[in-house]
């Protein structure tokens, strides 16, 4: 217990100390980039999590430098059916939709403990989970549930679904079932493992901790006689934690779908919230008439956005795609000109707009992550055989909505030649004198997406070429078809909201 202990705490506390320090770095090379703009400079504001000092064992430098010490200790309780954890630090964080998540930061060795028992209890029952559960499992995930949802639906013109979603599913969870479902549904655990779980839920008379591993595999637990009962009835589903979508070409079997959710959040001591929840609907395609009132032409799941005939990103995502790459153009083009005086810098000069080209640059970055036009170009062309993606956009894998796609890269053009325009006039007023003629201003659209294209940059083609959503979608495509999900889709899918 002590040696794999020892190289979880390890594990642990050295990825939050590389956290730790690219966050550092972030803030440094941000801040000497933002100072050859200003005259002005910006001091350096690094700053430790509040948690750090509550406890030195919420640090990770001080724990990887007595590692040793601290699983020697840990796996000793454990072995004498002594240990609890730590009592945690809450957090709220706020929900997408409006509303607070209370979050449970446990201490480093704590958390290490709680994920060896995640893995060692899910490793023993994932085949007893239903194949059509997603979530907080190393042979499913999200866009799994994507694929399956979107296949399903293609195959009829209309069909009846319903939605769900629970209020505080985590925070809700009745101890009493939850230790039933373990009891009664052929799960294998130890008494070391009961001992684990118990200890994590001691500070609580009801709810799961959100936050820590083996919450994750006690969720399914949960909602296992949920899935058996949706099975049994003969609809078809997809869950992913307590999101919930359910559908059937028969109205009968829908509606008792809703009467098993209801028993279901009774039992387990989880409120339905029917402000957020569609409940039933007709799903089809928008030319079709129907004569039911509640009709939609899409669902909404796990950031996607899917129909009848197609898969595209949900409005609210992209929404918040839009709001980043207006900052990153703000950020970059305008906000330099707001001081009273202007550092020289940021005025373009010889056909190069320095400012510009750093806008271009991160709004590559965030949607293709550290991939070039150059790079992607290879491998739409098959000289490069493997690429990893990781901007935004690999969070979005499946999209077939080509149309959507490509009028973010109108929407994206349109934004660029806009504040483009704004700068040219600010810089005209702050120095009335300088030459607003020269490249990228006073260009049409069209102009400006084939100068973009093909000026150079110190020698070099493409630093300035405009990104398009729809050409690493088609990137990703290749590398979908070749690869499969997992090798396209972003590592951090999971966190989708």
């Amino acid at each position: 217990m002590e040696k794999f202990l020892l190289k979880d705490i390890e594990k642990q506390a050295k990825e939050l100390c590389e956290k730790y320090n690219s966050y550092h770095n972030f803030i440094h090379l941000s801040i000497a980039r933002k100072n050859k703009n200003y005259i002005v400079p910006t001091s350096k504001d690094v700053r430790i999590p509040l948690e750090w000092k509550k406890d030195k064992k919420y640090n990770p430098f001080y724990v990887y430098k007595r590692k040793k010490q601290i699983a020697k200790a840990v796996s000793q309780k454990i072995l004498k059916g002594t240990y609890v954890p730590n009592k945690p630090i809450t957090k709220e964080i706020p929900k997408p939709n409006g509303g607070k998540r209370l979050i449970s930061i446990y201490q480093i060795q704590d958390s290490a403990v709680s994920d060896r028992f995640y893995h060692n209890l899910l490793s023993k029952n994932k085949h007893r989970f239903s194949s059509l559960t997603y979530a907080y499992r190393n042979d499913r995930n999200i866009h799994y549930a994507i694929q399956d949802i979107a296949n399903e639906l293609k195959q009829v013109p209309r069909i009846f679904v319903a939605e769900f979603d629970f209020s505080d599913f985590f925070g809700s969870i009745n101890h009493k079932y939850l230790y039933t479902q373990l009891d009664e549904n052929a799960f294998l655990w130890s008494e070391m493992d009961m001992k684990i779980i118990k200890a994590f839920l001691s500070d609580r008379d009801k709810g799961i901790p959100l936050g820590t591993s083996i919450s994750l595999f006690l969720a399914n637990v949960v909602c296992w006689k949920l899935d058996r009962a949706l099975e049994d009835l003969g609809v078809r589903f997809a869950r992913y934690a307590d999101d919930t979508i359910i559908w059937s070409k028969e109205y009968s079997k829908i509606s008792t779908a809703f009467e098993v959710i209801n028993n279901f959040a009774i039992e387990a001591g989880i409120a339905i919230n029917y402000n957020k929840s569609d409940g039933i609907s007709l799903l089809q395609s928008k030319n079709i008439s129907s004569e039911f009132l509640n009709t939609k032409e899409f669902v909404e799941f796990l950031g996607y956005k899917i129909s009848t005939d197609k898969i595209s990103i949900k409005d609210r995502s992209i929404t918040k795609i839009k709001k980043q790459i207006t900052y990153l153009l703000y950020k970059n083009l305008l906000q330099p000109l707001k001081p009273s005086e202007v550092h020289s810098r940021n005025f373009p000069e010889n056909g190069i707009d320095k400012n510009f080209l750093s806008a271009i640059m991160e709004i590559r970055r965030y949607l293709y992550g550290n991939l070039t036009e150059s790079s992607l170009k290879k491998y739409i062309n098959g000289t490069f055989k493997v690429l990893r993606f990781k901007g935004i956009m690999s969070f979005y894998p499946l999209i077939n909505d080509i149309e959507q796609l490509q009028n973010l890269d109108k929407w994206l053009l349109c934004m660029i030649s806009s504040t483009l325009n704004r700068r040219q006039k600010e810089l005209k007023t702050i120095n009335p004198s300088w030459n607003n003629r020269q490249f990228p201003f006073n260009r049409p659209t069209d102009v400006l997406l084939e100068e973009c294209r093909i000026t150079l940059v110190t020698g070099r083609k493409g630093l300035l070429k405009i990104p398009s959503f729809l050409r690493i979608h088609n990137a990703i495509q290749i590398g979908l078809k070749n690869e499969g999900i997992e090798r396209v889709m972003n590592p951090h899918s999971g966190y989708y909201e």
